[in-house]
């Protein structure tokens, strides 16, 4: 399935119990589609939510509302039902928001231009975390639950792990002469996989940030903008070239390409709620959700023949070779803002 969003697409998210998808545009427009397997989809919602792009969007409250973030330094909670504003705070970051992630059921995390990382606690209607974590803009997050550490990447070129504990950043990698674009959790929270501006994957151990282990470098030379984890041992990259592919992890490999959305950059993937569809964006104005069944027909069988041959493998494919030379920043332009204030007011209608 194929939706026409229009305008460039930012991000998305699916609803986490409903075939519904959300998409957030560069114009600033919030839509929201409703999908199923044998009809087109549904346009249901369309909000102009910021006056500047919807860089950022997730479903919260078990579905009920969906919050957006933008360069204008607002987030915006919208009530999915009529397309009203719950409450919309201004000023909730200093700088452009680029990213916003769930974490528990009453918890969410955002992400700015100028490298801070924030927490929301919906039920005490309050910022509760706030975390100077990088130089340069967030790309991406994602959380270990179990340990309640939150790990975000950067512009900067560093992975940083913020504990939600003692709200403090407990460490930050060295830098890396890589833009570092997205990040999965992987191998049963041992690994830490991330995409970075040349197309090489840095590898991580739980435990051990400082420097990545490993390198897997069969992407390059495109950029990896988007991962996905599908199971503990496979990971869905979308790349610069437009080319959705399917990875494995220890033993380090492509396993095949699973799709191609265009010829463009795969800004982001997402899962539906049953994970029967895949959804991407990308440059090309283009909502696709492609079917996980028709995606993974052999890839399976392919993956399980090389696990049993590599079953008691546990290394990682060390890349000697010459770096890749820069392709040039991915940096957004970030938006001034202003100072943070009324945070305690944020979720007061949810």
């Amino acid at each position: 399935m194929e939706i026409d969003l229009g305008k460039l697409p930012f991000d998305l998210d699916f609803h986490p119990s409903n075939n519904l998808v959300a998409a957030g545009l560069i114009t600033g427009q919030l839509l929201l589609y409703r999908f199923a397997a044998e009809s087109q989809p549904q346009r249901l919602l369309e909000v102009s939510a910021h006056t500047e792009s919807c860089r950022a969007l997730r479903f919260i409250s078990e579905g009920r509302a969906i919050v957006t973030g933008s360069p204008d330094c607002s987030i915006l909670a919208t009530d999915i039902e009529t397309g009203s504003e719950i409450v919309r705070l201004e000023n909730s970051h200093g700088a452009a928001v680029n990213r916003i992630i769930n974490l528990t059921e009453s918890t969410i995390a955002s992400g700015d231009d100028n490298g801070c990382i924030k927490v929301w606690d919906t039920r005490q209607r309050s910022c509760c975390n706030t975390f100077n974590a990088h130089e340069e803009y967030i790309s991406d997050m994602t959380f270990a639950s179990d340990s309640m550490k939150l790990l975000g990447t950067s512009g900067d070129g560093t992975l940083s792990v913020c504990n939600l504990r003692s709200n403090k950043v407990q460490t930050r990698s060295e830098f890396s002469e890589d833009e570092l674009l997205s990040v999965v959790i992987m191998k049963n929270g041992r690994k830490v996989i991330c995409g970075t501006q040349t197309g090489t994957l840095l590898l991580y151990s739980w435990g051990f940030f400082k420097d990545c282990s490993d390198r897997f470098v069969d992407l390059s030379p495109n950029s990896v903008d988007a991962l996905l984890k599908l199971d503990e041992d496979r990971v869905i990259a979308g790349s610069e070239n437009g080319i959705i592919s399917l990875i494995g992890i220890l033993p380090n490999r492509i396993i095949q390409p699973i799709a191609e959305h265009s010829e463009y950059p795969v800004e982001r993937l997402a899962f539906s709620h049953d994970r029967k569809f895949l959804g991407s964006i990308s440059h090309d104005q283009t909502l696709k959700l492609w079917d996980m069944e028709d995606l993974l027909q052999g890839s399976v069988r392919n993956n399980s023949a090389v696990a049993d041959s590599d079953s008691d493998s546990d290394e990682m494919e060390v890349d000697d070779g010459m770096q890749k030379p820069s392709k040039g920043t991915k940096t957004k332009m970030a938006s001034k803002g202003q100072n943070f204030s009324n945070s305690e007011n944020f979720f007061a209608d949810l």
